[in-house]
């Protein structure tokens, strides 16, 4: 018996700043949820945040020391831990596998990342941030400027990467 967490398998929306991340993410949970598969998701961003609102209790809880604030209601449960480090992709894919999740979807590690689906579209920086080797897939409005053998979808295409991403990673599973 192994000694490493159990865990889930990790997709990487990575892109440059407004390239639409966010709008296909959103497109993308929208369709694996409908197929069955439990999503988590992680948004990852380079400087501190606030998830809770100042003044709330568990927000007061939190800057009164506590290094776990929760709260809970019969619909949803929402934690703010501290931390002493960034935590690590395979942390968080171990995080997601104990919440039950099938597969866990990042934004935001455009270094980190693995198994990347990069967003890339005219107007902004083309130049691809992903290396071809790390690409899994390119959603893009120029494909063109994709690298052989790497999977190319529409800017609009959720259900062409959800298929992707279901059949290498979790087969005919589905939270159903």
């Amino acid at each position: 018996m192994s000694d490493s967490p159990r865990s889930v398998p990790v997709v990487s929306i990575v892109g440059r700043a407004d390239s639409g991340k966010t709008t296909f993410l959103e497109k993308l949970i929208a369709e694996l949820t409908q197929r069955g598969v439990r999503v988590a998701t992680v948004k990852h961003y380079h400087h501190d945040y606030e998830t809770d609102v100042p003044g709330k209790d568990s927000w007061r809880h939190a800057h009164a020391g506590s290094v776990v604030a929760m709260v809970s209601s019969p619909e949803k449960l929402s934690l703010v831990q501290r931390v002493e480090h960034e935590m690590t992709i395979p942390a968080l894919a171990a995080i997601a596998y104990n919440a039950g999740s099938d597969v866990l979807l990042t934004e935001g590690y455009k270094r980190e990342g693995v198994n990347r689906v990069e967003i890339s579209r005219r107007g902004g920086d083309t130049e691809l941030i992903s290396t071809p080797d790390s690409l899994l897939a390119l959603v893009t409005d120029m494909p063109e400027a994709a690298p052989r053998a790497v999977a190319v979808f529409g800017l609009d295409d959720a259900v062409g990467v959800a298929d992707l991403v279901q059949s290498r990673f979790l087969g005919a599973k589905t939270g159903a």
